[in-house]
């Protein structure tokens, strides 16, 4: 295990960020029906917001073209050697975003390949081995992927961090200059939803060491059944403080997009076992700050027709206690606006 020196980290980390509790929506997206509320949040309109919004951008169409619209919107701060973090799901997954518009979108962005890690359950992606041979099953062929801990970890600092001080991640992200995080949104069995924030909170944690911490687990006795498994806030804390690792890393070099579509309330991990969707598809979103592109997918799901299983998936797992511990350690602005591109 190797630790990335202190002079590395703050080289690239340091994008301030504000939080507040609000948000606004623009275009012709419908008012959220009447759910559970989000966070408490309340609609407010561009005209009279006390303090500074985010800007989450949006299309409804689900296509490569409008995908790489979106990126160019707030591509500023990337450069250099791009990771694009993207879940590559177990073998035949299909809900998976397409590969050929991920490939369409890696052909957008120069010096780029697609990242991802280990995993910690024993699936198709447990070894590096069986995870090479699911990339090709799933079509993930057309450019590099680096596994990034393949060989080995290291420890990127949490700052201001309750549950750590240090998560460990892939070695391989401290060889890249810039992250794009790229985002099937759908629900999990564990977080209740996973967005931009749950892909690098476990996605780029490595699969014995990282993955072990940011579930509340022992590294080498873990509970055979994962129903006992620590879960609810303390997994939305611990997700919360790993995805401020990578944040903090790559600070202002750091973009998301979430695609928002086939939402199964089961993760790609799931693979042909997850959940057919029922909550129609809904489009794409993309911003440069983490907390307001998920709380902007949350709140267009409640605001969605048929959105019951998914919903009823995020709160029986507590999962909207990811936007509350994201909020809590200021990794982003949940008061945003909604700028459809359509």
């Amino acid at each position: 295990m190797t630790s990335v020196s202190r002079r590395d980290f703050f080289k690239v980390a340091g994008s301030a960020v504000l939080g507040a509790a609000a948000y606004s929506i623009t275009g012709t997206i419908p008012k959220a029906s009447a759910q559970a509320p989000v966070i408490g949040s309340t609609q407010v309109t561009s005209a009279n917001t006390v303090g500074s919004k985010a800007k989450v951008y949006f299309t409804k169409n689900i296509d490569a073209d409008h995908l790489i619209k979106l990126y160019d919107l707030i591509n500023e701060g990337i450069y250099g050697k791009v990771a694009i973090k993207l879940h590559t799901g177990e073998k035949n997954g299909p809900n998976i975003i397409p590969r050929n518009m991920a490939k369409a979108f890696w052909q957008h962005i120069p010096n780029s390949n697609i990242v991802e890690t280990n995993t910690l359950y024993k699936g198709d992606r447990y070894t590096t081995e069986g995870h090479r041979e699911t990339l090709k099953v799933n079509g993930w062929t057309f450019c590099p992927v680096d596994i990034m801990d393949e060989n080995g970890t290291v420890m990127l600092p949490v700052r201001g961090g309750k549950h750590f001080k240090e998560v460990s991640m892939g070695k391989n992200i401290v060889n890249y200059d810039s992250m794009v995080v790229l985002t099937h949104f759908k629900g999990h069995a564990m977080g209740g939803y996973g967005g931009s924030m749950k892909n690098i909170a476990i996605g780029c944690a490595d699969g014995r060491i990282g993955k072990s911490m940011v579930h509340g687990v022992p590294i080498d006795n873990q509970p055979a059944d994962w129903g006992v498994w620590p879960g609810k806030e303390t997994l939305m804390e611990n997700m919360a403080e790993s995805a401020k690792a990578t944040i903090d890393y790559f600070g202002k070099h750091i973009v998301f997009l979430n695609v928002m579509r086939r939402m199964s309330v089961d993760c790609d991990c799931a693979g042909t076992a997850a959940a057919e969707p029922t909550i129609p598809d809904i489009g794409i979103l993309a911003s440069t700050d983490l907390l307001a592109i998920d709380q902007a997918s949350i709140d267009l799901v409640y605001a969605s027709p048929n959105n019951a299983d998914l919903v009823e998936r995020i709160e029986s797992r507590h999962g909207l206690h990811q936007l509350t511990a994201m909020r809590d350690l200021k990794m982003g602005n949940d008061k945003y606006e909604l700028i459809t591109i359509d």
